[in-house]
């Protein structure tokens, strides 16, 4: 078996690219200073007073849950706060938080991403890989859209399709980047044919690129299709019923729905826009708002301790924040200054500060929840090996002046979006002044930041960004084949010969161990060169009103019809 010597043009992506924002007011974070920053937040941020603040260090804040209780009746509705608007409902743009957090419920992949981040058949009922090409999808029969049509392999073709023509412009073309044909071969089976071994790409299809829509909608909406005026017409529990432009989303039960056991418990759910986190937070204890996810962290405590509203809980995630280097061609041409700044930050002292203690210190750009098909010692030996930049400022600023940095002037991008980006931004410009650097802050509009991920030309001047990137399947090769050469999210134009070898061989490995050895030495690769600078874990968090219970706490939200599990208590 041959392996590929080097991907093909990477077309736009934007694997669970998180645009999140930050202000920025430079007051470099010490273990001193958290209190008083903490205590400004709470008071400041959120308009409501905690019952109190446990310190993170003296053990976990939070532990996982994998299900909520089960609800007792049906409901008419339920209320379910957005902390922003989706940018679409079609599939092939739904990239973030919010698009998805909707879509799940309306429209269904090939395969399911269950809350323990393993997989289950979903539209389809299994597939074949006969040889290191094929892949072979059994269509699941007796499958209905909301319009009453049934499903069939010309549905499922020509979804697919549509992430390989570049008048679509998909952004999640890359994970067909190996494709070469998706092609109907019996009224239930459609074969997907690769250029080359890919055993990265089933594991894809479990989220936005395994999603089948009415191929006679596609084509009747055209360029239409999935915005709020025609929304989606596909086969989940619940179907698109109206979009109001900077007001909610609703969506209705689906009674035709072809699994009896994820048949909606309520009548409908109606997603509510609240950017404001003042406005959620105070929201969900009134029970204006019945649930939400992605929880600010500056609330958390707040909302644990009012139990008379409701129930906080925790799951599963596959997100990481991280400073993204987008270009290693100024100050941060030379890696000492890269490790540098990783080592001037106190990351315990951030996560209490910025997260309050609700994250996790990670020296890697995965969470391990990602590695769940590999042997936990080849898994524990990929960590292991990684790069360590512990808090150090009196090194880092050696690291600075040896490579003849002090002074250096570098443009780091911020927006605002909720607290713990705020503190964020606050510690890496601190921190980068403390070792002899010179930051010059660009604070963008929320939308002017999230266009740093899809377009060069706005990233043109800058030199660092923070994202929480997210990966959209059980597997980690999902963030290292982001970062070989030319690829469109590898944003800093990072170029590893090496690197590329060992990814694009593992692409080619069948043997989930082989694979994670291969994936292993890629992140080590990776992380030696500090292209991206991991900070620390987050996790997936929920809240529960009173009246409502059943969705799993994880993050296959994104992916998992969620919402059809609510129902009353």
């Amino acid at each position: 078996m041959k392996p590929p010597t080097a991907p093909p043009p990477a077309p736009p992506t934007a694997y669970g690219a998180v645009r999140l924002k930050q202000r920025t007011t430079p007051s470099r974070i010490t273990a001193v200073g958290v209190a008083a920053v903490v205590a400004g937040l709470v008071l400041g941020g959120c308009g409501v007073r905690p019952a109190g603040v446990t310190d993170a260090a003296g053990g976990a804040k939070f532990t996982l849950s994998d299900s909520t209780p089960a609800p007792t009746r049906e409901i008419d509705n339920f209320n379910w706060a957005m902390y922003a608007e989706p940018f679409s409902l079609d599939y092939a743009y739904a990239f973030d938080y919010p698009d998805n957090t909707v879509l799940s419920n309306v429209c269904e992949s090939l395969f399911r991403w269950n809350s323990d981040l393993s997989t289950s058949p979903g539209l389809a009922t299994g597939v074949e890989n006969p040889d290191p090409l094929t892949w072979i999808y059994t269509i699941r029969q007796g499958v209905k859209f909301h319009d009453g049509s049934e499903m069939t392999a010309d549905d499922v073709v020509a979804s697919l399709s549509r992430h390989v023509d570049p008048e679509v412009g998909s952004f999640w073309a890359s994970a067909y980047q190996n494709v070469e044909s998706i092609e109907k071969t019996g009224d239930f089976e459609v074969t997907v044919t690769t250029t080359r071994p890919d055993y990265v790409f089933n594991s894809s299809v479990v989220g936005a690129t395994g999603v089948v829509e009415s191929a006679k909608t596609l084509e009747a909406a055209g360029k239409d299709y999935g915005n709020s005026s025609t929304g989606v017409n596909c086969t989940g529990p619940f179907q698109f019923e109206q979009w109001e432009a900077g007001e909610s989303i609703t969506l209705k039960r689906f009674d035709d729905y072809w699994d009896p056991e994820l048949k909606a418990k309520s009548q409908r759910v109606t997603f509510k826009m609240l950017p404001d986190a003042t406005s959620r937070i105070n929201a969900f204890q009134t029970g204006e708002i019945d649930g939400g996810f992605a929880i600010p962290s500056n609330a958390m405590d707040i909302l644990k301790a009012n139990k008379d509203a409701g129930s906080l809980y925790f799951g599963e995630d596959t997100s990481v924040q991280s400073m993204v280097f987008t270009n290693l061609g100024g100050t941060f041409q030379d890696v000492r200054v890269r490790k540098a700044l990783m080592m001037a930050i106190n990351r315990e002292a951030l996560i209490k500060a910025a997260e309050q203690g609700y994250a996790k210190k990670t020296d890697a750009l995965t969470t391990k929840s990602v590695w769940k098909d590999v042997p936990a010692a080849t898994s524990d030996e990929a960590f292991d090996g990684l790069l360590s930049t512990p808090y150090d400022v009196e090194e880092a600023k050696k690291l600075v002046k040896e490579a003849g940095a002090e002074g250096s002037k570098f443009v780091f991008a911020t927006a605002s979006l909720n607290a713990a980006f705020d503190i964020t931004a606050r510690a890496i410009a601190s921190a980068a002044k403390e070792i002899g650097l010179d930051p010059e802050i660009q604070t963008m509009s929320n939308d002017k930041y999230t266009t740093l991920f899809s377009d060069p030309e706005a990233r043109k001047n800058v030199d660092l960004l923070v994202t929480s990137w997210y990966l959209s399947s059980t597997e980690p090769l999902e963030m290292y084949s982001v970062l070989r050469t030319g690829d469109f999210s590898n944003y800093g134009g990072w170029s590893n010969p090496e690197f590329d070898d060992l990814v694009n061989t593992a692409y080619t490995m069948q043997d989930p161990e082989a694979r994670g050895k291969l994936t292993g030495q890629a992140a080590k690769l990776a992380a030696d060169d500090v292209v991206w600078g991991p900070l620390y874990e987050t996790v997936t968090s929920m809240w529960l009103g009173k009246r409502i219970t059943g969705a799993d706490p994880s993050i296959n939200y994104m992916y998992f019809p969620w919402a059809a599990r609510i129902g009353g208590l």
